[in-house]
């Protein structure tokens, strides 16, 4: 998803009665403190109710009907969701379903409703900066992951390793797990050989994998770097790529789940 490609569509809504723009911030955390018994379900059964009793006062049936229909398609699409929530939920929603955008973050935000003739994307917009599409780079010697985040989920993960026969950097699929052997020419070389071999490559091999590193922050629009790994080695890869590193984090992080990894980075 491209989130300020669907900003600047949202923000140029602009809709006139009986047609609204439904705005929906609502906080989920279930570390909130405040969230222990999953209030959510109370402070958005309370913010529906409201917006209905006043429409139904205010006597626009139409408007009722339109606000009935998004009000209905919400509570369907957190009871389809309630198994998956994570720190908040994002909607925005027009009665004629050309604007419908609905998704789980991880990510905090202060629940806030609104029924009005524009979409307020303030929070949104506050969150995109906070949390700007960026690539986190780790490294473990001859491995080296990348995850794509946005707004604190994964939008993609690629993985490398080092060939020994060949020296090149290859896509590798399935977990990492680090080895007390490593595989060259078919024998296994022990991880104590490897490691010499590799302190004295290392930056030839880190040159080649630059190479790829600078592609995928230009062409997937990184805005924010990090490199996690063993703080030589990071020094060392950064010295090889043109784009810039934001921030270095010196901890062993490869073998470690994507939402963790993110959690612990964004959290900083």
């Amino acid at each position: 998803m491209d989130i300020n490609k669907e900003i600047k569509k949202l923000e140029s809504i602009y809709l006139e009665k009986p047609e609204r723009v439904f705005t929906m911030y609502l906080n989920t955390d279930p570390a909130d403190p405040d969230q222990q018994g999953g209030e959510w379900r109370i402070h958005l059964k309370n913010g529906l109710q409201q917006f209905e009793k006043y429409l139904k006062e205010d006597g626009n049936q139409a408007e009722l009907d339109n606000f009935c229909k998004i009000k209905n398609k919400v509570k369907d699409f957190m009871a389809e969701n309630e198994l998956n929530l994570a720190k908040s939920v994002i909607i925005f929603a027009t009665p004629d379903e050309s604007i419908w955008f609905a998704e789980l973050f991880q990510v905090p935000v202060t629940t806030e409703l609104y029924w009005e003739e524009i979409a307020k994307v303030d929070q949104l917009l506050n969150l995109y900066h906070t949390y700007p599409k960026s690539g986190i780079i780790l490294t473990q010697k001859e491995a080296v992951k990348i995850i794509e985040t946005e707004l604190g989920s994964t939008l993609d993960s690629y993985y490398y390793e080092l060939d020994l026969d060949t020296e090149s950097w290859k896509k590798h699929t399935g977990p990492h797990h680090a080895q007390a052997t490593v595989s060259s020419g078919g024998k296994s070389v022990k991880r104590e050989q490897f490691n010499k071999r590799f302190e004295a490559n290392r930056h030839r091999w880190y040159k080649s994998i630059a190479a790829k590193l600078d592609k995928l922050a230009k062409d997937k629009n990184w805005e924010y770097i990090y490199m996690v790994g063993n703080q030589d080695e990071t020094q060392d890869l950064a010295k090889e790529m043109n784009k810039p590193i934001n921030t270095f984090i010196d901890k062993n992080m490869l073998d470690e789940n994507e939402a963790k990894i993110i959690k612990t980075i964004t959290e900083l």
